[in-house]
C-alpha cells in the first residue's frame, strides 16, 4: 500500500471538485482514494475519470461519505454549509483531516464544525490561496496603523453562479480589518447600501459584491481618507490556486493535534 495520504474529494462534479481531482491525480504527495456526490446524482456509480470526460482512473463516485472517509487520511470539501457540517462529523469519526473551503457558513454551522474539531484536524479558510492570505495579513497591519478617519471598503467580484455574498474571502478580509481596528466585524459591518442611506458612519467597514460572467475572484480592500486612498488588491485568474492551497492544507494536517486551523497556520504566516 502507498504511504502517500489518501484524499477524498466531496462535491466531485463541481468546478472545484473537478479541479481538486485533477490536482490530486498529478500530485506526488497524495493519492485519490474516493469521490463523493449527493444521492441521485448522475455521477454516482461511475468511474470519476470517465464522468469527467477522460479515461477511467479506478475511483468510482459514491454517495456514501462514511465509507469513503473510512479509507482516507484527508477530506477536501468545497460544497454547501449543510453538507459540510455533515462531513465534519463523519471526518472526525474517521479521524481524517477535513479541509473546508465551503463559504456561506452561519454561526450554527461554525459551532458544529468547532465541536467536530475536538476530535480531528480541521483546516478552514474563506480562501486557500497564498496571495489572499498575504493580503489578509497586510489588511490587518494597515488597519492597525490607520485610525477611524480612514474609511474601509471591501469590494469583491465573482462569477454569476456564486450563491453567497459577501464572499468568504471578503468576510475574511473584513475580519482582519476589524481585528486591526480592535472591533468586532459584526458591530462595524455595512453591506448592500441602497436608497437614501445618509452619510457614512465613522468606523464602519463596508462591503460590495459584484457578480458576472466567469470571474474567478477579485478582492479590493480600500482605505480612504480625505485627499488619499490606499488600495490592496488580489486577482485570481485560475482556480488552481485554491486547489493547490487546499491540497497543501490536507498534507500539512497529517499528524497534527485535533483542532481548528486556517491557512495562516498552513503557510506559517
Amino acid at each position: 500500500m502507498s504511504e502517500l495520504p489518501g484524499i477524498v474529494v466531496t462535491g466531485a462534479s463541481g468546478r472545484m471538485g473537478q479541479m481538486l481531482i485533477r490536482m490530486v491525480q498529478v500530485s506526488d504527495k497524495a493519492r485519490l482514494v474516493a469521490c463523493v456526490e449527493r444521492a441521485g446524482h448522475a455521477w454516482v456509480g461511475r468511474d470519476v475519470g470517465e464522468a469527467m470526460g477522460g479515461a477511467a482512473v479506478g475511483v468510482v463516485v459514491t454517495d456514501d461519505p462514511l465509507e469513503a472517509f473510512a479509507k482516507a487520511q484527508a477530506v477536501v470539501d468545497f460544497t454547501s454549509p449543510a453538507a459540510t457540517v455533515q462531513f465534519a462529523a463523519l471526518a472526525a469519526q474517521a479521524r481524517a483531516v477535513h479541509v473546508i473551503g465551503t463559504t456561506g457558513l452561519e454561526a450554527e454551522h461554525l459551532a458544529k464544525i468547532e465541536a467536530a474539531s475536538r476530535h480531528a484536524v480541521i483546516v478552514r479558510a474563506g480562501n486557500m490561496s497564498l496571495g489572499v492570505n498575504l493580503l489578509t495579513r497586510l489588511t490587518r497591519k494597515v488597519a492597525e496603523a490607520l485610525d477611524a478617519d480612514w474609511d474601509i471598503e471591501i469590494v469583491e467580484a465573482h462569477h454569476r453562479m456564486k450563491v453567497d455574498a459577501p464572499s468568504g474571502t471578503a468576510l475574511m478580509l473584513g475580519e482582519a480589518a476589524a481585528a486591526g481596528r480592535g472591533v468586532a466585524l459584526a458591530d462595524a459591518r455595512v453591506s448592500g447600501r441602497d436608497g437614501i442611506t445618509g452619510a457614512r458612519e465613522r468606523g464602519t467597514i463596508g462591503f460590495s459584491a459584484i457578480r458576472g460572467g466567469d470571474i474567478v475572484g477579485e478582492h479590493d480592500v480600500i482605505f480612504a481618507a480625505d485627499g488619499e486612498r490606499i488600495v490592496l488588491r488580489h486577482i485570481a485568474t485560475d482556480r488552481t490556486v485554491f486547489a493547490r492551497g487546499a491540497l497543501r492544507a490536507a498534507i500539512w494536517g497529517q499528524g497534527k493535534k485535533p483542532g481548528q486551523y486556517d491557512m495562516m497556520d498552513v503557510l506559517g504566516l
